[in-house]
């Protein structure tokens, strides 16, 4: 009797699911490429973020002192440090800001920086941190320690 009931459940469940129609209406999403008038001169073959939509795309940030090519001294804490002030700059230069960051891809020069990496990232967070993926990887641009990138709402 068990046994019939289940399969009764089972194909209820099999029926309902089949009988769902979800429609998607087609929609042309505007994307907006942005910039920096500060990078711009730095002459990157990127965009400071794009827009599609409610999302803010940021590309890669380095803890480089804004406007130039130039690394924050001090190892991978202040590095760090610098990268996620970059973060929050752009991300506010195009409407949005830390705490509607809800993706953030961390690439590290040496996994060993991992945790100070974190202790400095950490901050810049509330108790809702983004989700988040970190990647070692064998070199970043200008030689930096660490390189992110989020995606953000607006």
């Amino acid at each position: 009797m068990k046994t019939r009931s289940m399969v009764a459940v089972a194909a209820l469940v099999l029926v309902a699911a089949a009988s769902w129609t979800i429609t998607l209406e087609e929609t042309p999403m505007k994307v907006t490429f942005l910039s920096n008038p500060i990078t711009d001169k730095l002459n990157l073959p990127f965009s400071e973020a794009v827009r599609v939509g409610d999302l803010l795309y940021l590309s890669g940030q380095l803890g480089n002192t804004p406007g130039t090519l130039t690394l924050m001294p001090g190892g991978i804490g202040p590095e760090t440090r610098q990268t996620m002030e970059n973060i929050k700059a752009a991300l506010e230069r195009h409407g949005s800001s830390m705490d509607r960051v809800v993706k953030c891809t961390v690439f590290l020069a040496d996994m060993k920086d991992w945790p100070a990496m974190n202790e400095a990232y950490r901050s810049y967070f509330g108790k809702m941190p983004p989700a988040r993926s970190t990647i070692g990887t064998s070199g970043l641009a200008l030689g930096a320690r660490v390189e992110i990138e989020c995606i953000a709402a607006i």
